[in-house]
């Protein structure tokens, strides 16, 4: 949120001093993220000057262009101008050599002398757009002739500078939605040092009805949707542009200044933080305001041009016949101010904080004012802000008041009412604060304090404190203020070794993070949230158990994620974009279902990669991510968590277009090469991989052992190899078991190095190079000992896979 410095100095007489100032806001918990310095003219014109142009002829070699000789004051120079309205004996603004220009998007360039179709031009005469002091080309500015020459045009037109605060609003903090309310804390933050200051509010008094002779009359069908609802009518009045004091605010704060009528509403709401609507009366049928909501479907075009279709539950303002605009959120296309309008409806209201936001996200709407509706302002200023509207429009736009207000407040919100015991307050605090500081803080803060006891105080919470209702937020209000550095850290502290088993999930998610990181993988976290669409990509993530949100955000975080995947793509793809294109990244995370009413939630752990595993080094090789380097991180996060027996299969998860899946009492992990039609759907070409490990189903058969590492054989291992021609659906996995189970005391380990499909085998037939190591550990093997050995390795082979030695 955007605070004028300049504005803010309107609610307390305080000296510029924004470093502190700024400081203090921080620690009373508005925190100041940036200042940005402002000036109602960008550059200040800074090196303009009054100029008289002494005399002007046409160019020797331009029919457009003019050559002007310009007395600055100091020194006469030659300008060449294309302006058809410069002549002799004007006083006009100049820019000179080395002055700093804005185009309209505010890109600076600079005045440099040059030589326009071989004549000298030591400067430029502006135009009144070229200096931001109006929207005219037409011509060069003509300035006033009883100006003196060399004059600086920032002596002469008046040039506001300020400094804008950004403040990183929190959502309970409604009350600091407006100048008034930023100024409120900051003179609580002040009083503590000592430092007692006027708050100065806009004076009212001023208000009253000039005659009664046009009334528009009220009607609140829904009372719980619409507290409180206030209206005002103005005539005579005059739609034109508002006054350099009025735009300066504005633009500030950066809003585009409309004209006089609209830029009083959202003067008025920046100022107090209550949102005002501004009719034409002329657009509102039978002489009334109703509000009510319209039965499903009704269509009413906003006034950005886009039809909308109303939901039952929308609340509208609405006349005898027709909507004129979403309550709290936007206005109608036609039923706004416009140039010609002459008499103005004045709306201030209170709407429900729950119905303003679920209106708002149904249509996609996000404006200034459903902005502090759905977070709750304050009803107790319903009229006040009316009031000080109407005055500002009489001021500017020459209307009169024409009717009393019409206040629609059938029951009113009470002032919450909480008692603080002390007891309570140094509970919490961990310090004994002065309870005459306590009951000072609270006075600041408005807080008033309806009585004392010896256990503690009976406190009124004013209207616009929403987010207090707890003992425990009124303490959290002293320390703000009384500030959270002056609470002593203390010299002791106590603490509770807490005891905890091997397998503990946080702890098990450590040891394979660093096991992942170690291998060079980063961490990565994607939202919960995604968009529905994606659950169109597979047919095996069923629509039907999908987590919908009820007031989605927008429709990219429609949903709750069933799959880690699509996350990581969409990190896959941002990296692509900024030229990252080798990544291995990992996440923990959940996903979400819904089978039959019942939600489920399960943890899983995702591993992605692709491009190159080590490229740009000269000394290594340019090995690519692939099946098998995945396979082997997968393999070795299982075996660091003590799960080693795993059956492996071909997966048939609709995620891979090649895919394994690893199992032990239930799946444990699938893995594979993404199906490209779901990669390209995230514009991205490159091959990924993905793992996904069901980490739920990890820690019902996890079982870590620390055991003692082998000691080393004195004896020599031996490889032995055979080429053998199998079945294209036998697998390497198959094979091993076979041989372990044919050879279990001798064989250590059985590799596979090659794979040979080509036209010299028989169709149907593919070639597998295995080796086998063989090592005794009491004794050197003898070469008898070795070949029966393989001997009963080929037969076994060969019997239950049809394997022929090559």
């Amino acid at each position: 949120m955007k605070i004028s410095y300049n504005w803010l100095k309107q609610f307390l007489n305080i000296s510029d001093d924004l470093e502190s100032h700024s400081a203090l806001l921080t620690a009373l918990g508005l925190e100041v993220e940036g200042i940005t310095p402002f000036e109602s003219i960008k550059g200040s014109l800074e090196g303009i000057v009054v100029g008289h142009v002494k005399e002007c002829v046409k160019h020797p070699n331009a029919d457009k262009l003019k050559l002007t000789k310009v007395d600055l004051g100091n020194e006469v120079v030659q300008i060449v101008c294309g302006a058809p309205n410069v002549a002799a004996g004007q006083k006009v603004p100049v820019a000179t050599i080395g002055t700093t220009l804005y185009d309209d998007k505010g890109e600076p360039w600079k005045i440099k002398k040059g030589k326009i179709r071989g004549e000298e031009s030591h400067g430029m005469i502006c135009a009144e757009d070229e200096l931001g002091l109006g929207k005219s080309h037409a011509g060069i500015m003509v300035l006033e002739d009883d100006l003196e020459v060399g004059t600086p045009l920032a002596e002469i037109f008046k040039i506001e500078k300020d400094h804008v605060i950004e403040i990183g609003l929190t959502p309970n903090r409604a009350d600091a939605m407006s100048h008034m309310g930023v100024a409120r804390d900051l003179r609580a933050g002040l009083a503590v040092g000592d430092q007692l200051m006027e708050f100065i509010t806009p004076s009212v008094s001023a208000f009253h009805v000039d005659s009664r002779s046009l009334k528009i009359d009220i009607e609140v069908e829904n009372p719980v949707l619409a507290p409180r609802y206030c209206g005002v009518t103005l005539t005579g009045c005059k739609v034109t542009e508002s006054p350099d004091w009025l735009k300066n605010r504005l633009k500030a704060i950066g809003l585009t200044p409309k004209n006089n009528i609209v830029d009083i509403t959202n003067y008025v709401m920046h100022e107090l933080g209550q949102p005002l609507h501004a009719f034409d009366v002329s657009t509102i049928q039978g002489g009334k305001i109703v509000v009510k909501t319209m039965p499903q479907g009704t269509k009413f075009v906003t006034l950005d041009g886009e039809e909308r279709e109303l939901h039952e539950e929308d609340l509208m303002i609405c006349d005898a016949e027709k909507p004129l605009c979403i309550a709290g959120v936007y206005g109608g296309l036609n039923s706004g101010v416009k140039d010609h309008t002459t008499t103005v409806f004045l709306e201030s209201a209170y709407f429900n904080p729950v119905s303003v936001r679920k209106t708002a996200k149904r249509h996609g709407l996000n404006t200034d004012a459903s902005f502090r509706f759905e977070r709750g302002i304050d009803p107790s200023i319903t009229e006040y802000a009316l009031k000080r509207a109407a005055l500002l429009v009489k001021e500017l736009a020459g209307g009169e008041i024409t009717q009393d207000i019409m206040d629609i407040y059938p029951v009113k919100i009470e002032d919450i009412q909480v008692f603080l015991p002390f007891e309570k307050v140094d509970s919490l605090i961990g310090q004994e604060i002065p309870r005459e500081e306590i009951k000072s803080i609270l006075r600041s803060l408005d807080i008033n304090v309806n009585n004392v006891t010896e256990s503690g105080l009976g406190l009124t919470i004013p209207s616009y404190r929403n987010d207090v209702t707890r003992p425990a937020d009124v303490i959290e209000e002293i320390l703000r203020v009384y500030g959270y550095d002056r609470i002593e850290i203390p010299s002791k502290l106590n603490a509770t070794v807490a005891t905890s088993l091997k397998s503990e999930n946080n702890r098990l998610q450590n040891i394979t993070a660093q096991l992942l990181v170690g291998q060079g993988f980063n961490e990565m976290m994607a939202n919960s949230l995604t968009a529905e669409k994606y659950q169109e990509l597979s047919e095996q993530l069923n629509k039907d158990h999908v987590v919908s949100m009820l007031n989605p955000l927008s429709s990219d975080l429609a949903v709750m994620r069933q799959t880690l995947l699509y996350g990581g793509l969409e990190a896959v793809a941002y990296n692509l974009n900024r030229k990252q294109g080798d990544l291995r990244l990992f996440e923990f995370g959940n996903v979400y279902n819904n089978f039959n009413g019942e939600f489920s939630e399960q943890k899983q752990l995702s591993i992605i990669t692709t491009g190159d595993l080590d490229a740009g080094h000269w000394n290594s090789s340019d090995a690519s991510a692939d099946f098998f380097y995945l396979k082997g991180m997968v393999t070795a996060v299982l075996e660091r968590l003590g799960i080693s027996e795993l059956k492996a299969k071909a997966s048939k998860n609709q995620l891979f277009s090649q895919g394994l899946s690893l199992s032990s009492k239930s799946t444990i992990a699938e893995l594979g090469l993404v199906d490209s039609r779901i990669a390209k759907h995230f514009d991205v070409t490159n091959p990924v991989f993905y793992a996904c490990i069901y980490w739920d189903e990890v820690l019902k058969v996890i079982d870590i052992n620390y055991q003692p590492l082998e000691e080393i054989s004195k004896f020599p291992t031996v490889n032995r190899d055979l080429a053998l021609l199998v079945d294209d659906g036998v697998t390497f996995n198959e094979m091993k078991n076979i041989a372990f189970q044919a050879e279990k005391k001798l064989l250590k380990n059985v590799n596979l190095f090659d794979v040979y499909e080509g036209k010299e085998l028989p169709k149907g037939k593919k070639s597998y190079a295995l080796s086998f190591e063989l090592q005794d550990q009491n004794k050197t093997l003898t070469d008898k000992q070795i070949d029966k050995s393989i001997q009963k390795i080929q037969s076994q082979l060969e019997k239950q896979t049809g394997a022929q030695l090559r």
